[in-house]
């Protein structure tokens, strides 16, 4: 598997790159992990923040979110994530999101690195 497919799939789908390059139960787990964190920052009424670059804590935050991929993606097209900074779990949501991202990040470079030693092995 190339490795760079890899890393750009596990960015897209957290675990997919594990699992693409045999790594089934880093993939799994990560799978897993990932998406809980996702499912609870939107839950726990986070919000998906947008590109603004006016305020560099916004921006690095979403730039953060985005690095979940998909569920990024799927999450705005439902309309979830707006926030509501009243909530009690505001916070705590914007939390999971930008975290979950930011492990996301990991997760692709280590799906990468997993993939290029799979292939040096074959």
């Amino acid at each position: 598997m190339n490795p760079l497919a890899a890393g750009l799939l596990a960015w897209l789908i957290p675990g997919a790159g594990h699992l693409m390059a045999g790594s089934r139960r880093k993939g799994i787990i990560f799978l897993v992990v990932l998406g809980a964190m996702f499912v609870f920052g939107v839950s726990f009424k986070g919000e998906l923040f947008a590109f603004n670059v006016s305020d560099p804590l916004v921006f690095l935050a979403a730039l953060s979110q985005w690095a979940i991929g998909l569920p990024r993606i799927i999450a705005a097209a439902l309309g979830l994530g707006h926030g509501e900074v009243t909530a009690a779990t505001y916070e705590y949501g914007n939390t999971f999101l930008i975290v979950g991202g930011l492990l996301n990040m990991l997760v692709a470079l280590d799906a990468k690195d997993t993939a290029a030693r799979a292939v040096k092995r074959s």
